[in-house]
C-alpha cells in the first residue's frame, strides 16, 4: 500500500531570518515537505539566511521570498520557528507583523514554538489565548494577555505551540496533524478561570549545560589555535636563528 502523503497540496509559510534556532526550522520542514506540503521560507532580505545552534553558527537556508513579495491569501499555513534572534528581528518588521496578522484572522493552522510566539504578541493576537514558549519569555505573553502552559504541546484551535527543541518530536507530529485537517478549529480561547503556569524557578538545566558545553568548546578551540600560532613563531625562530 502506497503512503498517502497527508499534506499534498498544501502550500506552507516558514517566516524566519537570520538567527532561526537551526533545528525548529530544518526538521519541521523535512516532515511538511515528506508529507507532500509545499514549502517556502519568507525572510526580510533574499538570499540564504543562517541558523544558530543555541549561539553557534549553524547552517544558512534559501530564501524563497521577502515577506513584502509574499500574500497571505497564497499560503494555507504558517510555520514560526524560534531562536533568540530570529523573533527579535521578525517582531520589529511591520511586514513580518501584518504577514502573521492576516494568516491568523483568517483560521488558517499556525504552528510555533521556542521564541516564536514572539510574532503572535507583536501582531496583537495573545489576547485570551492558550500556548506555550520558551519559558524565558512566558512572562511577554502573559502580559500581552495570553494563559501559558508549561506543556510539550498545547493545541488552542488553529494554533499548536511548543517550548523548544526538546518537545520537537510532540511538536513535529502535532504541527502535521493540525495542517492535515485543513479547516482549522476556531479559537477555543482561556476559560474566564483558566491561569498560567507559574514563572520558572531557574533556567532549564539541559539548556544552561548546552551553553556551558558550548562555551567551552570555543575556548578550546581558541586555545588550539593560539597553541598553533605560537609553535609556528618558535619554528620560525628557530630556523632564524640557524640562518643567522
Amino acid at each position: 500500500m502506497l503512503f498517502r502523503k497527508r499534506l499534498k497540496g498544501l502550500h506552507v509559510a516558514v517566516l524566519a531570518t537570520d538567527g532561526f534556532e537551526q533545528v525548529e526550522l530544518t526538521i519541521p520542514t523535512k516532515a511538511l515537505r515528506a508529507e507532500g506540503a509545499h514549502v517556502e521560507v519568507l525572510s526580510l532580505r533574499r538570499g540564504n539566511i543562517r541558523g544558530l545552534n543555541l549561539y553557534w553558527p549553524g547552517r544558512t537556508v534559501r530564501v524563497d521570498r521577502t515577506v513584502e513579495q509574499a500574500a497571505p491569501a497564497d499560503y494555507d499555513a504558517l510555520l514560526l520557528p524560534g531562536g533568540f534572534i530570529n523573533p527579535d528581528l521578525l517582531r520589529q518588521s511591520r511586514a513580518a507583523r501584518e504577514f502573521v496578522r492576516a494568516i491568523d484572522e483568517a483560521g488558517k493552522p499556525i504552528a510555533t514554538l521556542c521564541h516564536g510566539p514572539w510574532m503572535l504578541a507583536s501582531a496583537g493576537r495573545l489576547n485570551g489565548r492558550q500556548l506555550t514558549s520558551w519559558p524565558g519569555i512566558r512572562d511577554d505573553l502573559v502580559h500581552a494577555g495570553a494563559v501559558w502552559r508549561d506543556e510539550a504541546v498545547v493545541r488552542d484551535g488553529n494554533w499548536v505551540s511548543s517550548r523548544g527543541p526538546h518537545d520537537l518530536a510532540a511538536f513535529t507530529r502535532a504541527m502535521i496533524e493540525l495542517f492535515a485537517e485543513r479547516d482549522s478549529a476556531a479559537p477555543k480561547g482561556a476559560a474566564s478561570h483558566a491561569i498560567s503556569a507559574p514563572q520558572q524557578s531557574a533556567p532549564p538545566p539541559w539548556a544552561v549545560a548546552g551553553m556551558v558545553a558550548l562555551s567551552r568548546a570555543y575556548t578550546a578551540r581558541r586555545l588550539l589555535g593560539a597553541a598553533a600560532v605560537l609553535g609556528a613563531g618558535i619554528l620560525a625562530l628557530r630556523r632564524l636563528a640557524r640562518q643567522a
